[in-house]
């Protein structure tokens, strides 16, 4: 395949950008000629993927973090159609997070990426689109490849994304993690789920999920399939710092789900609102709150596996 590599400079702690020489030479080794681009602003990485496809790229990958691969996926639709349907993303992890290629049991390593985008081997991918109210109060859409969700993981990713991560992704969520459960309380929320009855429920976090993992590594959804045409949906209620002190191995291995204070069930729409401010977390990025409607896009990219 044609490729073209969507770079973040600054994922791992600016390390890609600073080796980028080493690893572009690795990369022709491997796939031959490609072409890439560097992101510098948010939102940089949806132009560069859009004006590859149109450039007749059959492979755009992103070369970074969550962040970067929610970015290359928005770019692969206009319009709310894909740009081409036959094209596939593709991944060199470089994230300090990497909830993302977790799901598939991905590792860091240069080889195995190469691996994989050298390989003609590609399967459905499911994506997911949410609609929400934006930090400016104006309606706005936003596709996203893991996991969105609202609560408290929302505004944990928004005290990591707006802190250093320079002692990784593990630690940077720990600590946003401490610092905002110490002071959180659920939120009443209205939700309903696939069209049903409106419920209201006071929450600490909904995910509604295609991959498996979020906040750096909590297996939040860990029966998600990324290609089964369904969310993964977890309801976490009345939970407190004490719990993820206490049970935090259940937070990250799945054994939460059979928690009383977890629910878990799956569903393709999730409509959510409240009366109270709710942000809205979609794979790491808080783009904005409730009122949100989250709808799935079955087998709507191609992914390089």
């Amino acid at each position: 395949m044609k490729t073209f590599l969507v770079v973040n400079p600054r994922s791992a702690n600016g390390e890609t950008g600073r080796r980028w020489a080493e690893i572009s030479g690795q990369v022709t080794r491997s796939i031959g000629d490609f072409g890439f681009g560097f992101t510098e602003r948010a939102m940089d990485a949806v132009r560069l993927t859009r004006d590859a496809l149109a450039d007749g790229y059959e492979c755009v990958a992103a070369v970074g973090g969550d962040g970067t691969v929610n970015e290359v996926v928005n770019g692969f639709f206009a319009d709310g159609k894909p740009i081409n349907p036959q094209a596939a993303l593709g991944l060199i992890p470089r994230g300090t997070g990497g909830d993302f290629r977790r799901a598939f049991g991905w590792e860091l390593d240069l080889e195995s990426a190469l691996a994989r985008l050298s390989s003609d081997k590609t399967e459905p991918f499911d994506v997911g689109v949410a609609e929400y109210v934006n930090h400016e109060g104006q309606a706005e859409s936003r596709y996203f490849a893991n996991i969105a969700s609202f609560g408290v993981s929302a505004t944990i990713a928004h005290e990591v994304n707006v802190g250093s991560k320079a002692f990784g992704g593990n630690l940077s969520f720990l600590w946003g993690t401490v610092k905002t459960l110490a002071k959180y309380k659920d939120r009443q929320v209205r939700l309903r789920v696939d069209g049903g009855e409106p419920e209201t429920l006071g929450i600490t976090v909904v995910a509604a999920s295609n991959g498996r993992y979020f906040g750096s590594g909590m297996c939040v959804a860990p029966k998600a399939l990324t290609d089964d045409g369904r969310f993964d949906l977890t309801l976490w209620q009345d939970y407190r710092l004490s719990d993820f002190i206490i049970k935090s191995k259940g937070v990250y291995n799945g054994d939460h789900t059979t928690w009383n204070k977890t629910r878990y069930l799956q569903c393709r729409t999730l409509e959510a609102e409240s009366d109270e401010e709710v942000f809205l977390e979609m794979d790491g990025e808080v783009p904005g709150k409730l009122p949100c409607r989250i709808r799935l896009l079955p087998g709507a990219i191609r992914l390089k596996v």
